[in-house]
């Protein structure tokens, strides 16, 4: 093959990556426009604080709200925050080198909780839980600090699927993330604008991007973790059976209270004969449930949706 056909085909190749990006972006910014048009996560003023970790799915949210802003009816600000938990080598100058050159706000915000995550837990015991507590606390107190209306997380629908069988597995409850919720104070607004996105378009979306990841050597490095056996077990289904998380995805958002058992959702003692209940399904569940085949299209197939249809955002007042 000569030089001129070695052009040729690397031209061609390199027009396909920049095809296969543009079709991976638009789809990122559609799903994260209709998490936030479906739940309200952003309003007009917003200051939202997007915390930034170093990794794949912190990068992309970062990445798809500042797209979004540039053609969002509404106004609302970005400022991005990174906690540096002082982990043993910790890169220092990557965040804000990479931020610097967005030329957008941000702050650094030092706290040691890496040293006090290593005294409180003894060796070999998952530190999750008190890293996670110790995190949030911080982050609640510098979005007070900064003036944040809303806090943005990086957590993807996986992630709340995830969550979802940890707690069946081992809380005993039927639980996941919500895609908005408030602080028990009430002072604070949490917002996941990946919900509806894949962790597997998120992943490529940051090779693609070359994000310059920051590997977390608290948390992700240790073995046998029991988010780690779940996430193995989902993507095991996904590779078996095409179509299944996306089936249980749509479970989260289709729950019906009178065909479970928690008398605190729905009133099982006060069911009398004679009377008619309003959207209860009742001795339908006695029929024999024909369950569809479900032929996912890909989601490119789907008609695109302008910037304005995208972000439906709700204006104040």
């Amino acid at each position: 093959m000569n030089t001129i056909d070695n052009t040729v085909e690397q031209s061609q190749h390199n027009k396909k990556q920049i095809y296969n990006l543009n079709k991976l972006h638009k789809r990122l910014r559609r799903n994260v426009g209709n998490a936030i048009a479906d739940f309200n996560m952003i309003e007009d003023g917003d200051k939202v604080m997007v915390c930034l970790s170093g990794g794949k799915d912190s990068y992309t949210l970062l990445d798809i709200l500042l797209n979004l802003k540039l053609s969002a009816p509404i106004h609302f600000d970005i400022v991005a925050v990174n906690l540096d938990q002082k982990q043993p080598g910790f890169p220092e100058d990557v965040l804000p080198n990479y931020l610097n050159g967005l030329g957008i706000d941000y702050k650094i915000v030092e706290e040691n909780t890496y040293g006090i995550v290593k005294e409180k837990i003894p060796e070999g015991k998952t530190t999750c839980s008190l890293c996670s507590r110790l995190r949030r606390g911080i982050l609640y107190r510098t979005a007070t600090e900064l003036g944040a209306t809303k806090i943005a997380l990086g957590h993807h629908r996986d992630d709340m699927l995830e969550t979802l069988f940890l707690n069946m597995f081992y809380s005993g409850k039927l639980k996941s993330m919500p895609p908005k919720l408030i602080s028990d104070d009430g002072k604070q607004i949490v917002i996941r604008p990946l919900a509806y996105c894949k962790e597997k378009d998120i992943e490529k979306y940051s090779v693609a991007k070359q994000f310059p990841i920051i590997p977390c050597n608290l948390c992700g490095s240790q073995p046998n973790l029991q988010r780690q056996v779940v996430k193995e077990m989902l993507q095991t289904w996904d590779r078996r059976y095409p179509g299944r998380i996306e089936t249980m995805f749509s479970a989260l958002q289709n729950v019906t209270p009178s065909h479970l058992c928690d008398p605190k959702l729905f009133d099982f003692k006060n069911i009398r004969r004679g009377e008619l209940i309003s959207g209860v399904e009742g001795d339908i569940a006695f029929d024999k449930e024909e369950l569809p085949t479900l032929n996912w299209q890909d989601e490119d197939d789907l008609p695109e949706i302008n910037a304005q249809q995208q972000i439906q955002f709700k204006q104040v007042g």
